[in-house]
């Protein structure tokens, strides 16, 4: 049998990742309804309510059972609120390396979401789970996604030419162009260790994001 990941939760200072629920599906099927899914993930298009429960119910535990990765909700301490969703994919486990995806409502963004989540899966993954090496992939316009990967002390490791499809709609029809991939990868070394007084409420939060 496969290695596979646990189910788990993860806590960091404002958020807490755990795994889907078949409730999250009206909130997941919203979330990705934006522009900036669509061009920078390859999600199903449209992503429906349907689509999010059969993701919940058998999709996600499937990619899980099987080694694959995990598939994470992302949601508020305060609120309970969905902020995100990240997934682990194309994992290998005799390199004990893993790719990481994520995406961020849009309501949600420019909080910092984005990094203290990736951030506080790649704690976990190196703590926990003795993994060695974490990647994650962004298209050469997707800015955003390339400061989540600075923030948390990723490496740019170079461009895949021509690896990504971009996704836009025009009316009712979706346009799809190339476009080159940035590969950033963050190992156990990489990570900036806090100076006390950085902790987080619960002082169990051992790493910080870089401005």
């Amino acid at each position: 049998m496969a290695a596979s990941f646990p189910e788990t939760a993860i806590s960091t200072e404002r958020l807490l990742l755990r795994p889907l629920a078949e409730d999250d599906a009206s909130g997941l099927a919203a979330m990705m309804a934006d522009d900036l899914v669509l061009a920078w993930t390859d999600l199903p298009h449209p992503f429906t309510e349907e689509y999010a429960a059969e993701l919940a119910r058998a999709l996600a535990p499937a990619h899980r059972a099987a080694g694959r990765g995990i598939v994470l909700a992302v949601t508020e301490h305060l609120t309970q609120r969905l902020v995100g969703l990240v997934e682990l994919r194309n994992t290998d486990w005799r390199l004990r390396s893993t790719e990481i995806a994520y995406v961020t409502a849009a309501w949600a963004r420019g909080e910092g979401y984005a990094p203290e989540a990736v951030l506080g899966v790649a704690q976990w993954l190196f703590e926990d789970r003795d993994f060695l090496r974490l990647e994650m992939r962004t298209a050469a316009g997707n800015t955003s996604g390339q400061q989540v990967a600075q923030k948390i002390g990723g490496i740019s490791e170079g461009v895949l030419r021509s690896a990504w499809i971009v996704r836009g709609e025009s009316g009712e029809v979706v346009e799809e162009s190339r476009s080159d991939v940035i590969l950033w990868s963050l190992l156990p070394e990489d990570l900036e260790a806090p100076e006390p007084h950085h902790l987080g409420r619960h002082g169990d939060h051992r790493y910080v994001l870089r401005d």
